[in-house]
């Protein structure tokens, strides 16, 4: 939506452009937008592309007024991977705030991204979700013209999933296979995300969507082809459902932050395989090619062509 004396409109991102969709957003974003960026800790591409910063906690924010003025959109990406409920509730207090303000603003379109659906269990009495989806349900119940977006597996470069698994298992030539791995992901780039923000940013409707990328593996599938990618023969360390989360939660105790016990029951539960996105100009991007540039990064090589 560009403003009436044509000048390029502005975009508040609320959780920064540092990570990985940040990173994303700021590319698909900053050619034809002013950003103006809300988070703690500097962003070096931020400030190589000039984008507003706003040093603050949004946790922390008790006027978003003076944050919202000439704004045209809102996209929040502020949330924590993992924590308690004294972590989440101060930051999800600090994005109520935000959408009431943008209610009273009147901003033109709030765009926020969410998570796929979990198990009840993890819905109910996990923070990192209970939390979330109340900032879900103070966005439908407003008035504002608002696109909740709830991707899958995302990846992209120093992502914290795809490429860990593949120095995984170039590392040890073993990974571990929670239960049979018969259950479903849709790996969706966040470059493709980015391109699904800035489509959903630009409609009026109101809208809460989950959004898959092109191709729903059986993960035993895909990890199997990673595998492959490395030259490298699959080998797994077997789990029960049970043992699995048994040890995503003994790393959590040990301090490791590679996977938690709740991401664990999230891909045994089935839920993280949904339907592709479907809307774009473009095609969305296959995972494929993306693993051999990270297979051919850690071993030093130039990428293949892919099978």
């Amino acid at each position: 939506m560009r403003p009436p004396d044509g000048s390029q409109p502005v975009l508040l991102v609320v959780g920064g452009c540092g990570g990985l969709v940040g990173r994303a957003v700021l590319a698909e974003f900053s050619r034809d937008h002013r950003i103006r960026s809300v988070h703690r800790h500097a962003a070096p591409g931020e400030a190589t592309a000039g984008v507003d910063w706003v040093p603050a906690d949004v946790a922390r924010v008790r006027d978003w007024a003076p944050l919202l003025e000439g704004v045209a959109t809102v996209l929040n990406l502020a949330w924590y991977r993992h924590g308690s409920a004294r972590r989440f509730r101060p930051l999800a207090a600090g994005l109520l705030r935000l959408v009431d303000a943008a209610q009273r603003a009147g901003v033109p379109r709030f765009v926020h991204v969410s998570v796929p659906d979990a198990p009840a269990s993890l819905e109910q009495g996990l923070p990192y979700l209970a939390f979330k989806r109340s900032v879900d349900r103070a966005l439908e119940s407003s008035s504002l013209p608002y696109a909740i977006l709830r991707p899958t597996m995302l990846f992209g470069e120093r992502d914290r999933l795809l490429t860990v698994m593949l120095r995984t298992m170039l590392r040890y030539r073993r990974f571990p296979m929670f239960g049979e791995g018969r259950y479903h992901v849709s790996p969706l780039a966040a470059a493709d995300l980015a391109r699904i923000l800035r489509q959903e940013s630009e409609r009026g409707a109101r809208t809460n969507r989950v959004v898959g990328g092109p191709q729903r593996w059986v993960y035993r599938d895909l990890t199997d082809r990673m595998f492959g990618i490395l030259g490298a023969v699959p080998r797994y360390v077997r789990l029960s459902p049970a043992s699995s989360v048994r040890l995503a939660r003994l790393m959590e105790t040990l301090g490791s932050s590679r996977l938690y016990a709740y991401e664990v029951e999230w891909l045994l539960s089935d839920r993280l395989g949904p339907p592709a996105y479907e809307g774009l100009a473009q095609p969305l991007a296959a995972v494929e090619p993306f693993l051999h540039e990270e297979a051919a990064r850690l071993r030093g090589r130039a990428p293949s062509v892919a099978a």
